[in-house]
């Protein structure tokens, strides 16, 4: 009976998007995006994620003149917001998976996630946002901005008119710093921490950064060829993800995972890992739009709503396949919905995030359920399931369901009459999973070769919290 209900209820909800989806706003020739008042030219409708060149902040006074980007107070003070709450995903990140790892090891993701924040930010400042964001056709864009050179407080045009470059600067680091943090979900219990700094910084350095380029940065091929990301669902999600797919398979599955299930040791800390990831995550999307502005409030909107779509499907499909819905598998799936609206937020409308949302969590429980069992890798807070595929699912939605009525500097996706944007969509989500998986392979191959990955068994028996970092997580009488 409970399964008849669960289904009545998803069957429900679907049948209640393909009704309402009819209504999709259609493009009008000619139309423009209401702005808030302004008699001028819109403020900031569009994203330097987007791919696409954006339009100017206001109307020029006098034909054929031109003029300096203006900082405007507004949209400065919501990037800052945005920053800091993408910041607060990397702790969120910490907890979200300490609370799934076993006692012992909780300390040691804690401290990995961590460290990865003071790590990058450094190598963000030193040449790794002049690695992704120097203009430049190459590999990556090169060094003339490392230290912060040419960095300044005055607006950059081509990636942010009405904020200062330093602060559109900061506010990319958070994303570089809580990529390479997702992966660590894949080998948790079983890295050296030596091993684990070296291997961050050679990935952010040879993987994020060149990715971060072709995508989002001027010059980059991907961006010039039409990909659309708004928020990261290439550079961050597939990225890391098929990363975490490369360290599974080859650091070898844990000890005792061949008899047994090695279960969450704190659910209450992975609940509220997923509540901070989901707050923060408005800055993640909604503060890619670069200003306060409808292009933020359609991606807040459809954040909170394909996050929602998809924990209760995952929930609904623990209640028809395991009899009960689970925290967890709520938990899980509202994450993946994050993940999967992340490429989307800035050229989807509410309806098509709803859809996004019920469909990721079909294919990321497929994907932690069947696939990972049948190949027998130890992914083992599927990272891979959840932000690889939830991040491709995410890229191929946004070349199916993304709307110019949505956004007018994206593009129009197949349901909206554009069928290449599908193909373009395809061709970064193919680049970017080759691309890390070898890229991530070599790395980890060069400091396996010099200094082993992977702890002795002894020590991961002992744990890693009083094998690296001599420290318990909690005292308790034995």
């Amino acid at each position: 009976m409970k399964r008849i209900l669960a289904c009545l209820i998803l069957l429900l909800l679907l049948a209640s998007i393909g009704i309402v989806f009819a209504e999709e706003p259609k493009v009008v020739e000619g139309a423009t995006l209401p702005t808030g008042g302004q008699t001028q030219a819109p403020a900031n409708i569009y994203s330097p994620q987007s791919g696409r060149e954006g339009v100017a902040p206001t109307a020029l006074p006098v034909e054929g003149a031109t003029r300096a980007p203006v900082i405007d107070s507004g949209d400065t003070a919501w990037v800052l917001i945005s920053t800091a709450l993408v910041l607060l995903m990397t702790p969120g990140l910490a907890f979200f998976y300490g609370g799934m790892v076993g006692r012992k090891n909780v300390l040691g993701v804690l401290m990995q996630c961590f460290t990865i924040l003071c790590i990058v930010s450094i190598q963000w400042v030193l040449y790794g946002y002049s690695l992704s964001f120097a203009p430049g056709s190459g590999f990556w864009g090169g060094f003339s901005w490392s230290g912060l050179a040419n960095v300044g407080f005055a607006p950059y045009k081509d990636y942010a008119a009405t904020i200062p470059h330093q602060l559109f600067m900061a506010y990319q680091m958070m994303f570089a710093v809580i990529t390479p943090a997702l992966i660590i979900g894949a080998f948790a219990g079983r890295m050296k921490f030596s091993a684990f700094v070296i291997f961050t910084i050679l990935w952010a350095t040879f993987v994020y950064d060149p990715v971060c380029h072709w995508v989002w940065g001027v010059g980059g091929w991907l961006k010039d060829l039409g990909a659309l990301d708004f928020a990261g669902g290439t550079v961050v999600h597939i990225n890391a993800g098929i990363a975490a797919l490369m360290t599974a398979i080859f650091i070898g599955k844990r000890n005792g995972t061949t008899n047994k299930v090695i279960l969450p040791h704190n659910l209450p800390f992975t609940i509220l890992g997923t509540a901070l990831l989901w707050f923060g995550w408005f800055g993640f999307n909604a503060g890619s739009a670069l200003g306060a502005n409808e292009l933020a409030v359609n991606a807040f909107v459809v954040t909170n709503t394909a996050a929602a779509a998809a924990g209760l499907t995952w929930a609904l499909i623990d209640w028809i396949f395991n009899d009960k819905p689970t925290m967890l598998g709520t938990a899980t799936g509202a994450v993946a919905g994050l993940v999967a609206i992340t490429p989307a937020a800035g050229f989807v409308s509410a309806l098509s995030a709803i859809i996004i949302g019920v469909l990721v969590s079909v294919f990321c429980y497929m994907a932690v359920t069947l696939i990972k069992p049948k190949f027998g890798y130890d992914d083992a807070l599927d990272v891979f399931g959840v932000h690889c595929i939830g991040g491709i699912w995410g890229a191929l939605a946004t070349g199916l369901f993304a709307s110019k009525a949505i956004n007018p500097a994206g593009a129009d996706g197949l349901f909206f009459g554009n069928p290449k944007q599908l193909l373009v969509q395809a061709a970064a989500v193919g680049v970017t999973v080759v691309y890390s998986f070898v890229a991530s392979y070599i790395i980890y191959k060069l400091i396996d070769v010099v200094m082993k990955v992977r702890v002795t068994k002894k020590d991961e028996t002992i744990g890693l919290d009083l094998t690296q970092h001599h420290e318990n997580a909690y005292t308790i009488m034995e």
